[in-house]
């Protein structure tokens, strides 16, 4: 598989429960078994743990005071408020792991979205939608985290980020999970073989084409 000497950078968002958590994992385990370096990047949330969340796996779980200094010292890639907690992204990890030649897929909201474009205007931004309603209801009621009225709020909140969708570069419908994994990981496939993600390698070979090319036309 071809890839770029620079790692291309993904955001991939879906309102709370659309499954783009597992959706890039199960894609990444893709990537890496087609030669690809691929990083899961780990948010920075002022929010509590929830039951089986691992500091440094999940999230980095910190303090409101920690997070506003980190804002303040420009440490974030991007960051926002949603749900009454801050959440943000490293913006000396992304930065590191993309010079090294890795790809890396931010899970991050909306809100934060147009604040990565700024930064790096290369990023490829995907939005996963839910097939319907009663689909994604069932699925913040499933996993048992949240109380009704915040299940309430979250659906309200998808309606917005809905919106906000429509301006994003792919969309994926996480109706049947291997076949939005088949669809991710086409899109990152297709990433690598952007003219301008390959311009070293592209312009080496049209050297070396015409070098040849000039040494037959002489001999």
């Amino acid at each position: 598989m071809v890839t770029a000497e620079k790692g291309v950078l993904f955001i991939v968002a879906s309102p709370s429960g659309g499954g783009k958590t597992t959706l890039i994992r199960k894609t990444m385990e893709r990537l890496e078994e087609a030669g690809v370096a691929a990083h899961f990047s780990v948010s920075h949330t002022t929010r509590s743990p929830r039951p089986g969340e691992v500091d440094g796996v999940d999230y980095h779980f910190v303090d409101r005071e920690e997070f506003e200094a980190m804002v303040a010292g420009g440490g974030f890639l991007e960051w926002a408020e949603y749900a009454g907690n801050l959440y943000g992204t490293s913006r000396l990890e992304v930065e590191n792991r993309l010079r090294a030649g890795e790809d890396i897929f931010l899970d991050i909201e909306v809100q934060g979205a147009n604040q990565v474009k700024t930064k790096i205007p290369e990023v490829v931004k995907i939005f996963v939608y839910p097939p319907s309603y009663e689909v994604l209801r069932e699925r913040l009621t499933k996993r048992r985290q949240d109380s009704e009225d915040a299940i309430r709020r979250r659906l309200q909140w998808a309606v917005r980020e809905f919106g906000v969708g429509g301006e994003f570069d792919y969309a994926i419908i996480n109706d049947r999970l291997d076949e939005a994994v088949d669809a991710l990981f086409g899109i990152c496939v297709a990433e690598h073989h952007r003219t301008h993600r390959l311009n070293t390698r592209l312009d080496a070979i049209r050297e070396a084409f015409r070098s040849a090319l000039e040494r037959d036309i002489t001999t």
